[in-house]
C-alpha cells in the first residue's frame, strides 16, 4: 500500500499562484504514473495533469493547458499559475504502480493510490 500525501493548498487571489506537493512517505514516485485530479463542489472530480517517467510522457487538460505544470522525481509537484475562480477544487494526487499509456492518465480508474486532497480557493 502506498501512501500518498498533498499539500500547499489555500486560498489565492484570481492570478495568482500555488504550488502543491505529492509525497509517499518512506518512498520515492519515480517509478509510477502520477496524475493530479479534482473536483469542485457539486462536479464530479476531473482530470489535471498526469505524468510517467519523470514527465518523459505527461498530458494535461485543456483547461489549464498553458497555467498549470507537472514535474519532479520522488515527489511531484502542481504548479499552478494565472489561477482562475474556476480552479477552485480539491485536488488529488494519484499514482498508478503499473505501466498506463499517455491517453490512460486521465482515466482516474487506472490509478491505485489515492491522497486525500488539499483544497485550492481562487477569490475572484
Amino acid at each position: 500500500q502506498v501512501q500518498l500525501v498533498e499539500s500547499g493548498g489555500g486560498l489565492v487571489q484570481a492570478g495568482g499562484s500555488l504550488r502543491l506537493s505529492c509525497v509517499a512517505p518512506g518512498r520515492s514516485l519515480s517509478g509510477y504514473a502520477v496524475g493530479w485530479f479534482r473536483q469542485a463542489p457539486g462536479k464530479q472530480r476531473e482530470f489535471v495533469v498526469g505524468m510517467a517517467g519523470a514527465r518523459w510522457r505527461w498530458t494535461i487538460a485543456d483547461s489549464v493547458k498553458g497555467r498549470f505544470d507537472i514535474s519532479g522525481h520522488k515527489a511531484v509537484s502542481l504548479q499552478m499559475n494565472s489561477l482562475k475562480p474556476d480552479d477552485t477544487a480539491v485536488y488529488y494526487c494519484a499514482a498508478a504502480n503499473r505501466a498506463i499509456l499517455t491517453d490512460e492518465m486521465t482515466d482516474e480508474r487506472r490509478y491505485d493510490y489515492w491522497g486525500q486532497g488539499t483544497q485550492v480557493r481562487v477569490s475572484s
